[in-house]
């Protein structure tokens, strides 16, 4: 076939390969900027004329596309309600297998119609706080939770969104919101089967980690403290109630540890760590101001938040996020969950997870921009959290929506169009967070997907492969092609995100299952549930990343306990996706 091709179709077909092989190499290199991978993807086939602009700009506006973009902007609101950390303190009461399974089904089905990342976040300081069963036991669990109970929807999981923009990029109808509640709900029991029966050989988390509240804190020696001159000891800094002295940065240089007949010197930047809530006394020493309190902004009653994965301040310092002027609030102090955090706070580079304990000023909780960047812990909440008729009204409309897609021949689109103005006229959301917010990174993402899918169409690859598969299975069946579909895009995601592998995996499943002349289904839910079984590795899914430091857990915990999980997830997958979506 190929001998009969011009040379411009060799071309595009040889540059096609290219830029498939590069976009794979490039998520692996540069796992934090997928979009960016993308989006050079997409640029790379409209300057070799393998797609076109006109394809680009249907792809911006695909319906799978736009309901998934909706869904996102959506969940905005409903991220301000109070319900599901309500529901967290009525969690853990019993035994500990009863408080174990609520936890865990809570988890599952909450994940199946909410961003799993934030269902997470809200149980995460109540697990780590219950006195019945200790933490180390039930966080990975509870991660491994939320991803199979976002198999059970269209809705559960951004990565069924994507697959189903894919399937109608191909013209074909979108998929039905229950089309993957079969195969997720037998796989959810087949794995939690496995979690429960071996979630005691996870490690308990030491008591030192579970009442750790060691931030991270600095105060600044002035030029006429009366500190200077003296000894650490002599100065009394360490004999301080629950806070302790651990190093000292003077013009740059760490001291560490601090011997207590080290002389304090002007300037020095005194580094402590212990019980935030006893920061007050460090008020006592003349000339030595803290971190927050260059502003005036240090307060007695103080706010606790997590940063959020997304965030905009991620992989920045607080000096260049511009943290102050944001949000109207100073860094008191910093912890990380499974780490040690040193030098000076100002140029910590904040990783998504990380606690943070704010002096906030007047206007902090009026800000706009809190529920993008922070789950707030204590301490001040943000004024654009939902009251309890608000919070009624979000969720009875979200559930609406839903249910009324499934229920008449009305689009989950359409639906989600009519909820998102009901919203914004409610004023339960405002235009400038969907502004603010709005998922570009997702966007582009998928749009370049689509376009990838598109060159893959456009240079023949999909010809190529559906009329050659049968020979390069060598008469094997459907199953084994199907097999393999599933098992290389389950490590692609464990290599790269979950919607990468699906958007890589899906072209070339759909083009096979047509070289096959068998129905596509079994091979779009192979990609889809392929994508999102991360169970081994803690860096292939933002829920695994956020236990994986909060759990105090190690590289070999995930190993050891995903595998089995990972093996259950598989055998049920390819079993019943055949059952339920025969070849």
């Amino acid at each position: 076939m190929l001998a009969t091709l011009s040379s411009y179709e060799y071309f595009s077909q040889l540059m096609m390969i290219v830029i498939f092989i590069g976009t794979f190499v490039g998520l692996i290199k540069f796992q934090k900027v997928p979009e960016r991978v993308f989006a050079v993807s997409a640029l790379s086939m409209i300057l070799f004329s393998i797609a076109s602009t006109d394809e680009l700009l249907n792809n911006a506006v695909n319906p799978g596309l736009i309901t998934l973009i909706l869904l996102i902007l959506c969940s905005f609101s409903i991220e301000r309600t109070t319900y599901l950390r309500r529901l967290s303190g009525k969690l853990f009461s019993g035994s500990k297998s009863s408080a174990s399974a609520k936890t865990l089904l809570t988890t599952a089905f909450s994940s199946a119609v909410l961003n799993n990342t934030a269902v997470v976040a809200t149980l995460l300081n109540a697990i780590k706080n219950n006195s019945v069963i200790n933490p180390g036991k039930l966080l990975l669990p509870v991660s491994y939770a939320a991803i199979l109970g976002g198999t059970l929807t269209l809705v559960g999981t951004s990565t069924n969104l994507i697959v189903n923009s894919l399937v109608i990029e191909q013209g074909n109808k979108s998929l039905d919101f229950f089309d993957f509640t079969l195969v997720g709900l037998s796989v959810l029991v087949a794995c939690f089967i496995v979690i429960f029966l071996s979630m005691n050989s996870l490690p308990d988390m030491s008591s030192e980690a579970m009442n750790t509240k060691d931030y991270l804190l600095e105060a600044k020696v002035a030029q006429d403290s009366k500190l200077v001159g003296s000894t650490v000891e002599e100065n009394g800094l360490r004999n301080l109630d629950s806070l302790f002295l651990v190093e000292i940065i003077r013009q740059g240089r760490l001291i560490s540890p601090v011997a207590p007949d080290e002389l304090v010197e002007v300037g020095d930047k005194l580094i402590f760590t212990g019980d935030v809530s006893k920061v007050l006394t460090l008020q006592q020493f003349d000339g030595l101001s803290l971190f927050a309190e260059i502003d005036g902004l240090l307060r007695e009653n103080l706010t606790e938040v997590m940063i959020k994965p997304g965030s905009a301040i991620v992989g920045k310092t607080l000096k260049t996020a511009g943290f102050r002027a944001r949000f109207d609030a100073a860094v008191v102090a910093i912890r990380r969950d499974g780490e040690t955090i040193s030098g000076k706070l100002g140029e910590v580079v904040i990783k998504a997870g990380d606690f943070f304990v704010l002096a906030v000023g007047n206007d902090f909780s009026s800000r706009t921009n809190l529920s993008k960047n922070f789950y707030i812990l204590s301490g001040h909440e943000a004024e654009n959290i939902l009251n309890n008729k608000q919070s009624l009204f979000t969720f009875a409309g979200f559930i609406g929506a839903i249910g009324l897609s499934i229920l008449t021949d009305i689009t989950l689109l359409t639906c989600l169009v009519f909820y998102l103005a009901f919203l914004v006229f409610s004023k339960n959301l405002v235009v400038n967070e969907i502004k603010r917010r709005f998922p570009l990174e997702i966007w582009v993402i998928v749009l370049s997907a689509l376009t990838l899918a598109d060159g893959i169409e456009n240079s023949g690859i999909a010809l190529l492969i559906s009329e050659n598969i049968e020979s390069v299975l060598q008469g094997n069946s459907a199953y084994f092609a199907f097999v393999i579909v599933f098992v290389a895009t389950l490590l692609m995601t464990e290599l790269v995100t979950n919607n990468a592998a699906a958007a890589l995996m899906f072209p070339i499943a759909y083009n096979i299952a047509l070289g096959l002349g068998v129905d596509t289904m079994p091979f779009i839910m192979a990609v889809a549930f392929g994508a999102s079984g991360s169970f081994i590795s803690p860096y292939g899914y933002q829920t695994n990343v956020m236990v994986y430091n909060a759990g105090d857990y190690r590289l070999k915990d995930f190993v050891k306990f995903g595998i089995p999980v990972s093996l259950v997830y598989s055998v049920t997958t390819l079993f019943m996706i055949p059952i339920v979506f025969p070849f």
